[in-house]
C-alpha cells in the first residue's frame, strides 16, 4: 500500500525502527531522527499526534509495542528504559534507568573481562518487551545482558534468563520478542541465528533454526496463530554486504515454515533491514525498515495447502 503515512508540513520520518497497532487500528511508529520521536496514525495513516514529546527516556529507540488494553511501550536502548504510556499518552510505569550524565563517560572494560552480572532493574541496551495473558511483563535485554528478564504487571522482578552464549537456552543479542496465548516466548536470537522458545516460566522449549538472521518476530491474534520473522542476513561487514536478504517468514507456532515472501531492495514489496514487524492481524502486516526510512504495509493472500518450505 503506497504512502501509508501522511505526515503534517515539516514533519519527517527518520529511521524506521518500531512500528505497532492497537485495536482500532491506529499506528504508532518509533523513529530515530534528529531525535528519538514517537507518533500517533489513523488507520488510514492520518497524522494523530505526537506521544512523550522532550521525554527524559527518549534517546535512542528501538521498538514499540501495544497491550491488550491498549498501553503503549517504547523501548529505548540509549536510555535502557522500558516506558509505559497509557491510551491517553500519559507515562503510566518505568522500568530501567537511564544513565546519568554526570557520572562521566564510563571507561572501557579490558579485553577479555568479565561481563559484570546482570541486575534486577538495570538494562544493557535492551530491544523489546511483550506479555503473557497474566500481564507478566517480558524485556529482551539484547546487547549487553544477552537475557531475557519477567516482571509480574507491577513492575516488580520475577526471574531471568539467558547469558551469552550459543547453547540452548543461552542467547547472542536477543533482539525481538513475542509471545503467543498460552504465554510461550519467542525470541529472535539475532546473531545465533535462530529464534529460541521459552514457557511462560522462561524454561527452554525449542530452537528454530531455519529462519536466517531473524531480526523481528511477531505473533499474530485470534484463534490460529502464526509466527512471523524477518530475515535480514546482515552482519555488518563486507563478507555480508553482497549477501542481504529481505525476507518474512510466516510459520505455525511449532516452528513449521508455510512460507515466505520478499527480497532484499527499497521497492514496494521489497525489504531493507526490517526492524520489527506487527501481526495483529495475521493477513495485514506493517514492518519498520531501518535504510529505507519507512514503514509499509503488507495485504497477504494466503494460498490454501500451502506447502512448507525445507
Amino acid at each position: 500500500m503506497p504512502n501509508l503515512l501522511k505526515f503534517p508540513p515539516k514533519l519527517y520520518l527518520g529511521e524506521g525502527i518500531g512500528v505497532a497497532t492497537n485495536s482500532k487500528g491506529h499506528i504508532f511508529v518509533y523513529t530515530r531522527s534528529g531525535e528519538t520521536r514517537l507518533f500517533e496514525f489513523d488507520s488510514k495513516g492520518q497524522f494523530l499526534r505526537e506521544i512523550g514529546e522532550g521525554l527524559y527516556g527518549f534517546l535512542f529507540a528501538h521498538a514499540v509495542r501495544v497491550d491488550a488494553q491498549d498501553n503503549i511501550w517504547a523501548v529505548d536502548e540509549g536510555s535502557n528504559m522500558v516506558i509505559k504510556f497509557n491510551p491517553e499518552g500519559r507515562v503510566a510505569m518505568l522500568l530501567g534507568r537511564r544513565p546519568e550524565s554526570l557520572d562521566g563517560l564510563l571507561a572501557t572494560p579490558a579485553a577479555n573481562a568479565p561481563t559484570p552480572p546482570a541486575q534486577p532493574y538495570e538494562f544493557s541496551r535492551p530491544t523489546d518487551v511483550t506479555w503473557d495473558p497474566a500481564g507478566d511483563i517480558f524485556v529482551s535485554d539484547g546487547y549487553g545482558n544477552s537475557r531475557v528478564v519477567k516482571y509480574d504487571k507491577n513492575g516488580r522482578f520475577i526471574a531471568s534468563v539467558g547469558t551469552k552464549g550459543s547453547d540452548p537456552g543461552q542467547l547472542n543479542l536477543p533482539h525481538s520478542i513475542a509471545s503467543d496465548a498460552e504465554g510461550n516466548i519467542y525470541v529472535a536470537d539475532r546473531s545465533n541465528r535462530r529464534i529460541e522458545v521459552f514457557d511462560k516460566d522462561l524454561k527452554f522449549k525449542a530452537i528454530y533454526d531455519k529462519v536466517g538472521m531473524p531480526w523481528a518476530v511477531c505473533v499474530s491474534q485470534g484463534p490460529h496463530q502464526y509466527l512471523y520473522s524477518s530475515n535480514s542476513n546482515l552482519d555488518f561487514n563486507i563478507a555480508e554486504i553482497n549477501r542481504v536478504t529481505g525476507e518474512i517468514y510466516k510459520m505455525e507456532l511449532d516452528g513449521a515454515i508455510l512460507g515466505k515472501f520478499g527480497k532484499s531492495g527499497k521497492q514496494l514489496g521489497e525489504f531493507s533491514t526490517v526492524h520489527e514487524i506487527d501481526c495483529r492481524n495475521p493477513n495485514e502486516l506493517y514492518v519498520s525498515e531501518i535504510t529505507s526510512w519507512r514503514v509499509q504495509k503488507l495485504l497477504l493472500n494466503p494460498k490454501p495447502n500451502t506447502i512448507s518450505s525445507k
